[in-house]
C-alpha cells in the first residue's frame, strides 16, 4: 500500500543532509544517528518547522559525528539532485518494500544495503528510475534489466 508517509520523506531527507554535510556515507549517518532515527521520525512535523541546516547541525552535535571522506557529489559530471529529491527516492523504497510498523528497521536496512550504494552514484541514471523498478531491484538484490 502507497502512501505520502512526510514523517518517513523527512527522515530520509534529513539523513541525506547530514551526510552531505558531513561527507559520510548514509549507512554511516544511521549508525550515528542510533536511537534517534526513531525520534526523528516520531517528531518530524515538529523538527519540519525548523531549517533543515538548524536540526541537522542540532543531530550532527547531539550525536558527535564526525567529518568522513565520502564524496559523491564533487565528481558529479551532471546535475546533482538536491536532498530532499533523494529523500524522496528513499522515502518510496523503504515505503515499497516495508509495512508501516517496520519503517525504523526498514531506514536502517535500505540505508545498509548494496541498492543504496548504487543510488547515490549521481553519475548513473538509477535514481530517477521508477519506485516499483527500485523496489523489484531490492528485493531481487540486484539491478536489473530495465
Amino acid at each position: 500500500m502507497r502512501k505520502n508517509n512526510s514523517a518517513l520523506f523527512f527522515t530520509c531527507s534529513l539523513i541525506e543532509y547530514i551526510s552531505r554535510q558531513t561527507f559520510n556515507r548514509r549507512s554511516a549517518v544511521v549508525e550515528y544517528l542510533g536511537e534517534d532515527i526513531e525520534r526523528i521520525y516520531n517528531y518530524a512535523d515538529v523538527f519540519h518547522c525548523e531549517p533543515i541546516e538548524k536540526v541537522a547541525d542540532d543531530f550532527i552535535q547531539r550525536n558527535s559525528i564526525l567529518n568522513g571522506e565520502f564524496d559523491n557529489i564533487s565528481n558529479c559530471q551532471y546535475s546533482v539532485p538536491d536532498y530532499w529529491d533523494i529523500g524522496e527516492v528513499f522515502e518510496r523504497l523503504i515505503e515499497d518494500c516495508y509495512e508501516e510498523g517496520m519503517v525504523i528497521s526498514g531506514i536502517r536496512e535500505v540505508y545498509s544495503s548494496w541498492l543504496a550504494d548504487q543510488i547515490l552514484k549521481f553519475n548513473s541514471d538509477l535514481y530517477y528510475q521508477s519506485r516499483d523498478y527500485l523496489a523489484l531491484c531490492y528485493k531481487e538484490g540486484e539491478v536489473l534489466p530495465a
